[in-house]
């Protein structure tokens, strides 16, 4: 079945929440996704403890790492940790921007419940393998085989990570029906922001808790069961799920002839092409404001660059707030001038950020406003590719989706900050208003459908 049993006669955020099926879904993506954000924060943790002590000339294997890498060694320990991290981000973005739809294939022939409760299983036994790449061994590039682990460990957990994601996307338009579609997505959107902040924010205090915690009692190694109780949690949660999925048929076709298949919806349903759009212009957007958001944060006084965290959280508190108010009140607006408004939101912020960037009030507030634009866009466009993507095609579509998206959020990290380097700030954050100001009028508002 589809949906649970009991359906709601009211819409919004109590509704959706009603619907017992959705709900352990729900509880799935909160589990999981902190996890996904621990993990970042843990392995920074465990460079930092591990391979990273005191000052760079403290550090002789990391100097010949640098020298056999061809990179000037780091002048600082923040430096230097920065410097190992990147191999772990690099590890944790290669297979998203890479097997996503590939990935959406086989989502398409595995059933969705076993496919997230297996990505989650497995993903906690991997991480379980984290303590034995502390113990000391042969060195490669003048660090140690525990630090090439981590960064093959990351790598394999971003893998089954592209199993789960367009598995779960596909997934919400079965347990929940079309009145309340709207609302689930506000719902997934405003979560996933939630657990952004919450993760990166607290999940260096809460390791360093559970290290210290159990230290007292005489263990060691508490840092190390966070993970696998979270994603543990979200496989336990998905498999509550009373979901009978459709038989499917064994397919013959190849998996590229079944990319291909997912590359025809989009050519035959213009609707989910200019959603996806939607999401790839808005990604970008985000990504280049997360590097803009050093030289916003440095021309503030009362902020500074180091603390550029402060307005993505701001953005992110917005999307959040947005979400929100997209849920509850979003059903009786047409969804093209819900996109045109959220591109408009978006490039006034843009415009104005660039006006008032001495202000910190302004500032927050900006990013504040132009998080709430982005959930104006993003949900809408969300929910009808859901909608108008056949059930048998939404994991490739999905995992087209993730594909597009992910090199959206890479692109623009790379690009924007040498164009800020070369022409500044103002300029670049003109250029971005501009974009989203001529999307907003292509959606052409003034037309009533």
């Amino acid at each position: 079945m589809n949906a649970s049993p009991r359906e709601p006669a009211s819409t919004g955020v109590q509704a959706v929440l009603a619907l017992r099926d959705f709900r352990w879904l729900w509880i799935g993506q909160i589990c999981s996704q902190l996890a996904d954000k621990f993990y970042i924060v843990l392995m920074v943790f465990l460079i930092a403890q591990t391979w990273v002590k005191g000052t760079p000339e403290a550090n002789p294997a990391l100097a010949e790492a640098a020298s056999a890498m061809r990179l000037t060694l780091p002048e600082t320990r923040a430096q230097m940790i920065t410097l190992l991290a990147t191999g772990i981000y690099a590890a944790n973005t290669v297979p998203a921007m890479v097997l996503g739809t590939v990935a959406g294939v086989w989502a398409d022939r595995w059933p969705k419940r076993a496919t997230m409760v297996a990505s989650n299983g497995l993903r906690a036994a991997l991480v379980m393998l984290a303590p034995l790449c502390l113990l000391p061994g042969p060195q490669w590039l003048g660090l140690s085989w525990g630090y090439w682990g981590l960064v093959a460990m990351t790598f394999l957990e971003s893998v089954l990570t592209q199993f789960f994601a367009p598995a779960e996307q596909a997934a919400i338009p079965q347990l929940v029906t079309g009145v309340h579609l709207l609302a689930a997505n506000s719902l997934y959107q405003a979560t996933s922001m939630a657990a952004t902040i919450v993760g990166f924010a607290l999940g260096d205090p809460i390791l360093r808790l559970l290290q210290g915690g159990f230290a007292r009692v005489g263990m060691d190694g508490g840092q190390f069961v966070l993970l696998p109780l979270c994603y543990g949690a979200a496989a336990l949660a998905i498999s509550r799920i009373h979901w009978r999925e459709p038989s499917r048929p064994p397919r013959s076709s190849t998996v590229w002839q079944e990319i291909g298949e997912g590359l025809a919806v989009l050519r035959e349903r213009p609707r989910v092409t200019r959603a996806m759009l939607q999401l790839v212009l808005l990604y970008s957007l985000l990504a280049a404001l997360y590097v803009l958001a050093i030289s916003l944060a440095a021309a503030v006084p009362g902020l500074g660059p180091t603390r550029f965290g402060s307005l993505l959280a701001m953005s992110g508190l917005g999307l959040a707030t947005g979400a929100l108010a997209v849920a509850q009140l979003g059903h009786g607006i047409n969804r093209r001038h819900l996109a045109a408004a959220g591109l408009g939101t978006i490039g006034w912020s843009l415009l104005l950020l660039g006006q008032l960037r001495g202000n910190l009030s302004f500032t927050l507030l900006l990013c504040a406003v132009l998080g709430v634009g982005a959930a104006m866009l993003a949900i809408p466009a969300q929910t009808t590719i859901q909608e108008d993507t056949p059930e048998n095609q939404r994991g490739k579509v999905f995992g087209l989706q993730n594909n597009m998206i992910n090199i959206a959020l890479s692109l623009p990290l790379v690009v924007a900050g040498a164009v800020v380097s070369r022409w500044g700030l103002l300029p670049v954050l003109w250029s971005l208003a501009a974009i989203a100001l001529v999307a907003a009028l292509l959606e052409r508002p003034w037309r009533r459908c």
